[in-house]
């Protein structure tokens, strides 16, 4: 039995969500875990919202590109050019201002959420400074005393030690180029510019290791340019301090 144009382009339509839904499992995450910081709080919303907008948009493209494909291809027998039309002036219309109204939505939401992950306070618990350098991290306890340090290396990564459930401020910074302070299960990044001080407060809510990475090339060993976050309880945290002041390091 011939297959119709119809069930041709029926059959697409049915396979395509098929292969999306291929790697979905019950524990998606739809990209990110939930609940691991307060930036996450903040940006889950959005940036599952922004995909869906994408995802609603590509298969209305895809659809306007397999529909003439399947219902307007040329025939052997009919004419050598199908009919041309000029201009569609509702046509121009709808495609101006759908994009528009879809754009000026995702930048209102992006705005404000953006006002909320980089709110700063006066009620933070702690603050910890961040410096990069070619190619490794230096974190810094003030708490404990300006020598309280942790620096790593390329081979040896350091660890940046948080209090779980209590708000921190980070103080970003680079002594050479531009780095990129990212926890990619936090939802967060934020460039170390020279010269430059950039500050961020959230909260980790969720006990655990984290990896964090340079997230903008910064040179010849720029992969190698990892840390991990460690959240702890906050009295495991006050703990850490102390070893930091009895240490030095």
């Amino acid at each position: 039995m011939p297959r119709t144009p119809f069930s041709r382009l029926r059959a697409m339509l049915i396979l395509l969500p098929v292969l999306l839904l291929t790697g979905c499992s019950k524990s998606m995450d739809w990209g990110f875990p939930e609940g691991v910081s307060s930036v996450n709080d903040a940006s889950l919303s959005l940036w599952q919202g922004a995909w869906i907008a994408a995802g609603v948009v590509g298969v209305f493209t895809l659809i306007l590109i397999l529909w003439p494909a399947v219902f307007h291809r040329g025939k052997k027998d009919g004419p050598e050019f199908p009919k041309q039309t000029q201009y569609n002036v509702p046509v121009e219309i709808a495609y101006t201002i759908i994009p528009f109204i879809i754009v000026a939505v995702l930048f209102f939401y992006t705005i404000e959420r953006q006002n909320i992950i980089t709110e700063k306070t006066d009620t933070y618990a702690h603050e910890i400074t961040v410096e990069g350098f070619q190619w490794s991290w230096q974190f810094g306890y003030p708490e404990a005393g300006e020598k309280a340090v942790v620096t790593g290396s390329p081979t040896q990564p350091p660890t940046l030690v948080v209090p779980l459930g209590e708000r921190v401020r980070y103080t970003i910074t680079s002594n050479d180029v531009v780095h990129g302070f990212w926890i990619p299960a936090f939802m967060i990044q934020m460039q170390n510019l020279p010269g430059v001080t950039n500050e961020i407060e959230f909260t980790a809510n969720k006990l655990g290791e984290f990896p964090g990475r340079c997230n903008i090339l910064c040179g010849r060993n720029h992969s190698q340019m990892l840390f991990t976050v460690k959240v702890v309880t906050p009295a495991e945290y006050d703990a850490y301090l102390e070893t930091l002041k009895g240490s030095k390091a």
